[in-house]
């Protein structure tokens, strides 16, 4: 197997970027989510087309949470005032602001696969001696946080709950942002509501976000409990056998 240091060269011709395609696809993506985001709130158009719309939506904040993802990572736009404006908005827009993501993510990153309790940045998995050595109140946590309804319901329990009121709870000083994207969240949703009805805030706000954060949510899961995912206690673990 490959070392450390040879993996990084390997992969050396896989890091160059396009940079042109790099803001075409963000400019694409955030077109395309406003456009269907504003067919959503016409009440002209048929129920049926505003729910497409409003599913396509969903599905758009998906890809548009990828290129914050990559972004974050120093994958593309690095050095760009201009994108990190971008950026910094779209990560309020989708409960994902920067540093809560940065702290949980490259925490995650840096421990990824290995067995653990706390599951920082993704779920915690441990193996069933562990689990059977646990108190009663441990084992309930540990199972709520891998149930599927946690899953599923990403908006509520991993978005809203832990990126934002629980970082910020925990971390005021340094989690101003997460405030702030309930804020904004919050404050827009309740305005949709009044101001253009129940109806178009279900489509246009509520159904986008609980697709979107359910899928991104389910990402975060199956992307290391798979059949055959590997999992090593610290003692054995190493970041490139992981990677």
């Amino acid at each position: 197997m490959r070392t450390g240091k040879e993996l990084l060269f390997a992969s050396k011709e896989f890091t160059h970027e396009n940079r042109l395609r790099s803001w075409f696809e963000v400019m694409v993506t955030l077109g395309l989510s406003a456009l269907v985001w504003s067919g959503t709130i016409v009440e002209a158009l048929p129920l049926a087309v505003r729910i497409v719309l409003s599913i396509v939506c969903g599905l758009c904040y998906v890809r548009m949470f990828v290129i914050y993802h990559d972004y974050q990572h120093r994958a593309i736009l690095a050095n760009s005032p201009i994108a990190e404006l971008i950026m910094v908005f779209v990560g309020i827009l989708l409960l994902a602001p920067k540093t809560i993501w940065i702290r949980s993510h490259e925490h995650h990153h840096n421990n990824n696969s290995k067995l653990t309790i706390n599951g920082i940045g993704s779920y915690p998995t441990i193996t069933k001696e562990r689990f059977l050595s646990l108190t009663k109140g441990e084992r309930r946590l540990y199972l709520v946080n891998r149930h599927p309804l946690t899953v599923i319901f990403g908006y509520f329990t991993l978005f809203i709950y832990w990126l934002n009121l629980k970082s910020f709870f925990q971390s005021p000083s340094k989690h101003i942002d997460s405030l702030a994207a309930l804020v904004f969240h919050f404050g827009a949703g309740f305005s949709i509501w009044y101001f253009l009805g129940a109806t178009t805030f279900a489509l246009s706000w509520f159904i986008p976000f609980l697709l979107a954060f359910g899928i991104g949510s389910y990402l975060f899961y199956c992307q290391h409990n798979f059949p055959g995912a590997k999992f090593k206690e610290n003692p054995d673990w190493t970041y490139v056998n992981a990677a």
